[in-house]
Order: structure tokens, then C-alpha cells, then sequence
């Protein structure tokens, strides 16, 4: 019969589990609680940091539906749960360990994905999420720019090419007799 305490604990961990885009599990081992800390921080807003009994995190896993993940419960495992920007957490991730080479990317799931640790460090090299909305906003922008001046290149060319036969037949035309108007 399980506990209240441990009962509780895997719904906390399966509501994570859930309620986040991406889950990043790693190893600890060797790092102070004041790394620990130093690391929550370093996430920010966009993720949890939570080191759980592996037990505990696999039962919560499998029952959020996340399989993926069971192999890296092993050791000791704390899992990063992204509520935001998937990339931003992964590069806090990497760039935390390359300070700290305790702290040891597992692996992950993103968006019901498996993830290794070498696809979560080039999730990581990734840019931001608004980088790279910037970056296509720009890109959708210039080709506008560039589709409005294709349209408009023959409408302009027509009113210069109108405006040369006018001039030339007011050149042309002063000494020719205008036509004469029916009364």
C-alpha cells in the first residue's frame, strides 16, 4: 500500500508532466544545493527544476503517457518541466553544465518526442522563438515589399512610356493643324 506522501508526490509529477511542452532530465550528482539553486534560478520562469525519486517520476511519467523517458530514470535524476520557450530552458540547461560538468543531460521529450542529449544541446544552438518569429517576419515582409514593386514596375512603366508619346506628339504636333470641332 503506498503512502498519502508518495500518492501525492507522483500527482504532482504526472500534472508536470502535462502541464509542460517539454520535460529535460538529468544528473546531479556532485552539485551543492547552492548550484541547485543557482540553477532554478538560471531557468527562470520558463521551467521547474525537481529532483524526484526515480520510482516516483517514472510512475508519474507513464501515467502523463510519457514512455519515453523511462530509460533515463537511473541514478540520480532531477527533471527541468518547460512551461515556456522549450529553447531558452534547453540553453540555460547547456550552459549551466558547461560552468558545472556535474549537472549531466540525460535526455528528454518535447512535444511527445524523444529526445537524446545531443538533440536537446542543438535544441539548445537554436535561436529564441521570437528571434526566429522576427526573422520570418522580416523574410515576409521583404518579399511583399519586393511583390508590391513587381506589380507596380509595369503600371509605372506604362504612365512613362504614356507620358514620352505625349511630350513627343506636343513636339511633333505644334505646327499640325488641331482638328476642327463639329458645331
Amino acid at each position: 500500500m503506498a503512502s498519502p506522501d508518495k500518492v501525492a508526490a507522483v500527482e504532482e509529477i504526472r500534472e508536470k508532466f502535462q502541464n509542460s511542452n517539454a520535460a529535460v532530465v538529468t544528473a546531479y550528482t556532485g552539485l551543492s544545493v547552492a548550484q541547485l539553486k543557482d540553477l532554478r534560478r538560471s531557468l527562470g520562469e520558463n521551467a521547474q527544476y525537481r529532483v524526484a525519486k526515480n520510482t516516483l517520476t517514472k510512475i508519474a511519467a507513464n501515467e502523463a503517457g510519457v514512455t519515453e523517458l523511462d530509460e533515463f530514470f537511473v541514478g540520480s535524476t532531477a527533471v527541468a518541466f518547460v512551461t515556456g520557450d522549450p529553447v531558452e530552458a534547453a540553453k540555460s540547461l547547456r550552459d549551466f553544465a558547461k560552468d558545472n560538468p556535474q549537472l549531466v543531460i540525460k535526455g528528454g521529450v518535447l512535444d511527445g518526442k524523444a529526445l537524446n542529449a545531443d538533440e536537446i544541446k542543438k535544441l539548445a544552438d537554436l535561436e529564441s522563438r521570437e528571434v526566429l518569429l522576427a526573422k520570418l517576419a522580416g523574410g515576409m515582409k521583404a518579399s511583399m515589399a519586393k511583390a508590391a514593386a513587381t506589380f507596380q514596375a509595369p503600371l509605372s512603366k506604362f504612365v512613362r512610356t504614356a507620358d514620352a508619346l505625349r511630350a513627343k506628339q506636343e513636339q511633333g504636333g505644334a505646327g499640325t493643324p488641331a482638328p476642327a470641332e463639329a458645331e
